[in-house]
């Protein structure tokens, strides 16, 4: 691999968001079986951290099941939208219809 290569900045993965019919049994499902920490939970979707990723649990109709990516260059994308937690991001889909989460950088 070229040392150019190895220097090059990837963009990171934030999230995966995975379509769900029971939210409550798959939260605490993801509870026992594994050390993780539930960082948001409402009626409609739920954030469990862990150590090197987070996953969102998503009901349908509701959110739809998605890869999110944070990109310094998020609005090339489209208009970015505020989320309630303070993200900004926007909705796409990918050549194979799969939807794509395109998060701006966290503001600190």
């Amino acid at each position: 691999m070229s040392e150019k290569a190895e220097s090059k900045s990837l963009d990171p993965i934030d999230h995966i968001a995975i379509q769900v019919d029971d939210l409550i049994n798959t939260v605490n499902f993801y509870k026992d079986s594994f050390q993780c920490e539930v960082i948001y939970q409402d009626d409609t979707w739920a954030f469990l951290k862990f150590q090197n990723i987070k996953l969102a649990f998503v009901i349908p109709g509701q959110h739809p099941p998605h890869i999110a990516f944070v990109n310094e260059k998020a609005e090339n994308f489209g208009e970015l939208k505020t989320h309630r937690d303070g993200t900004r991001s926007v909705y796409i889909k990918d050549p194979s219809g799969n939807t794509l989460e395109i998060m701006a950088p966290y503001e600190v």
